[in-house]
């Protein structure tokens, strides 16, 4: 049995989760509030539930991370990212931004997908990081074309490190381009590692790996206290 957590109710030890039927599962309960949900990630801890399910909160053991420094720019993305970086910088068709269009790129990572049905993202989701958004602990970074959205990243950022959340795509490698951008903002950041909580395949193609959880928790512990970043400026992602 997980623990059921009133709104005052401290997290249990992420120790506590689950290793069977639901692995990484920790506890049930209290709400999606800015001050819980930065509670939870300083704690290596996330809400991750569908709809007319309670609030679940997981810490997975491995976690899968990508260390910034090992992200994999296929020949095919850097080519796109060259063509994008021209038209940006030119005043062309594409431009890339960040935190102009937060609650935007939720509801777009929420859509329907062409493969199955939308994301667990629910306006209960989508409420609770919009409120870390005003607070400047969330962050989304987005791909235009001819003024429309159609691509783009958001995750949540504590002192110097970045915990992914999801990325959507209307047009081919979209998401990739928003990654990139934004994994080379971090970079230059000395953000070293992007947390991606569950491993995928798509993600393993990017450069993550999974780790155990004491490693994770042992990085968090150290990046969280350091200063957070003041200005999100998009620069080029080809020059690392």
């Amino acid at each position: 049995m997980i623990p059921w957590l009133e709104a005052d109710t401290p997290f249990p030890d992420v120790s506590k989760a689950l290793t069977a039927e639901a692995p990484g599962l920790l506890a049930a309960g209290a709400d999606l509030s800015p001050e819980r949900l930065l509670q939870a990630y300083r704690n290596g801890i996330f809400p991750w539930f569908s709809e007319g399910q309670p609030i679940l909160w997981w810490s997975t053991d491995p976690r899968m991370v990508l260390y910034t420094a090992q992200f994999k720019v296929s020949d095919s993305l850097a080519k796109t990212l060259r063509k994008i970086e021209r038209s940006r910088t030119e005043g062309g068709r594409w431009e890339v931004r960040f935190d102009s269009a937060f609650e935007d790129v939720m509801r777009a990572c929420a859509a329907p997908r062409r493969d199955g049905p939308g994301t667990w993202i629910s306006d209960e989701i989508i409420a609770g990081y919009t409120g870390l958004h005003a607070l400047g602990h969330a962050h989304s970074a987005e791909v235009w074309l001819d003024g429309e959205l159609v691509g783009g990243a958001y995750g949540v950022c504590i002192g110097r490190m970045f915990y992914g959340e999801s990325m959507f795509a209307r047009v081919s490698d979209a998401s990739k381009v928003a990654l990139a951008y934004l994994v080379a903002f971090l970079r230059r950041h000395g953000v070293d590692m992007v947390d991606c909580q569950q491993e995928t395949g798509h993600l393993a193609s990017l450069g993550a790996a999974p780790i155990a959880r004491s490693r994770f928790l042992e990085h968090v512990r150290g990046a969280i206290g350091k200063p957070g970043i003041d200005a999100w400026t998009v620069a080029s992602p080809l020059v690392d």
